[in-house]
């Protein structure tokens, strides 16, 4: 990979990250909830400089490709879980 490693993440990657309902369950109920976890994943790539490459919205798991121009995946993700 290319980009400066450092505690909190490398510089330049880029990540599969994924949200995953308990026990397989819905993190999804409706087209509301699907807005709604669009317009937080927009917020964090604004505060962080994250760029989605790629997002697929399943009732019980959200895969997406994130990368990350700076080193902030621990906080992003932190703020992004817990908003």
């Amino acid at each position: 990979m290319d980009g400066a490693q450092s505690a909190r993440g490398i510089c330049g990657a880029v990540d599969h990250v994924l949200d995953r309902g308990d026990r397989r369950e819905p993190i999804f109920q409706d087209d509301a909830d699907r807005r709604r976890f669009l317009e937080t994943l927009s917020e964090v790539c604004r505060r962080t400089g994250w760029r989605v490459q790629a997002d697929v919205l399943m009732t019980n798991y959200d895969p997406f490709l994130l990368e990350t121009p700076e080193a902030s995946l621990v906080a992003g993700m932190r703020w992004f879980q817990t908003t």
